[in-house]
């Protein structure tokens, strides 16, 4: 999500390429899909013209709050996950949009302040949700899953070598007391991660699979990405920023399979008009620039996918499932 660098001033990451990567009509209905602190929903509505609409999501009471600062009548915001998308646009009446622009991961502010519990640097309660108000928090999941379901998250998520070592030593430390704090938790993580990344806390991958798990956030984008190509009208464009290997993985899994005929098309006796059509096209990837990660070194693992929704209709079944992993 939108980052800052250590001046303290808020930064939304590839914010120009975002913009250019949608294509915006003035008269155009957009979906930011994780409002943040506003940086990117601000610079799209200063594109748009009075007819134009854009429809944004957050889960963060925080975020929802510094929302209501936008006096704007073509703004809205919803206070869900962006996986509520075709619901939201629905209750809006919304039909088709002209472009979802979606901002993955975790922002600054969530980071940066230890009440939110995301972080291992610094003390504070072990909750992680990106909405408090609502859902299982770290500390529950923590304190009350199994060894295989503990180890799962962690190595699924957190892509952790040593996840049974740390799923072991957390159930083996709660049995005497039950985590309640980042640190705490960090320091536990620590002694069972054998060996360490250079420049990488020994804590690092077990709190981002943490934070993942609670939040749903693969799912969710998983949910959101079909949603948003339901959604979008001929050329509309799907803009997502990933900030790890996880949510890339998907993002480029869908964005493959909406573009190229499915493996098991490939040996059947069919002409080339009778192939499926893709759904996308025009596919590009964008990164931050040197100047951007020397002004915000967070915005140095960044990656933007995007893609141009073609006028083929959607299938019977919906949009395409990517193609089981591991083939090529």
């Amino acid at each position: 999500m939108a980052d800052r660098p250590d001046t303290g001033q808020h930064v939304s990451v590839l914010l120009e390429e975002s913009l250019s990567a949608l294509r915006i009509r003035a008269d155009g209905v957009y979906v930011d899909g994780t409002f943040g602190r506003g940086g990117h929903s601000r610079a799209l509505l200063a594109q748009l013209g009075p007819a134009g609409r854009l429809l944004a999501f957050d889960k963060d009471p925080a975020a929802i709050a510094a929302a209501a600062a936008i006096d704007d009548p073509r703004f809205a915001i919803a206070h869900a996950s962006f996986a509520m998308l075709a619901d939201e646009l629905a209750a809006r009446g919304i039909e088709r949009v002209d472009g979802v622009l979606l901002d993955l991961g975790i922002s600054s502010p969530q980071i940066d302040e230890p009440e939110r519990g995301f972080s291992f640097r610094h003390d504070g309660p072990l909750d992680m949700r990106m909405d408090p108000t609502r859902g299982e928090s770290a500390a529950d999941f923590v304190n009350t899953a199994e060894v295989a379901e503990l180890a799962r998250v962690i190595r699924d998520h957190g892509e952790e070598r040593f996840a049974l070592p740390v799923a072991k030593a957390l159930v083996a430390r709660r049995a005497s007391q039950p985590f309640l704090r980042t640190l705490d938790l960090a320091q536990v993580v620590a002694g069972a991660v054998r060996t360490r990344e250079k420049g990488q806390d020994p804590a690092t991958r077990t709190f981002q699979a943490l934070r993942i798990h609670v939040n749903r956030e693969l799912e969710d984008l998983e949910v959101t990405l079909h949603a948003a190509l339901a959604a979008l009208a001929t050329g509309g464009r799907l803009a997502v920023i990933s900030f790890h290997s996880l949510e890339d993985r998907i993002v480029k899994r869908f964005v493959q399979a909406q573009t190229r005929v499915p493996e098991s098309f490939a040996r059947l006796p069919l002409r080339e008009d009778q192939l499926p059509q893709p759904l996308l096209a025009d596919v590009a990837r964008s990164f931050p620039s040197d100047e951007e990660v020397a002004r915000n070194p967070r915005s140095r693992s960044a990656v933007l996918r995007s893609a141009t929704r073609t006028a083929v209709p959607l299938p019977a079944g919906g949009t395409r499932a990517p193609e089981p992993r591991g083939r090529k």
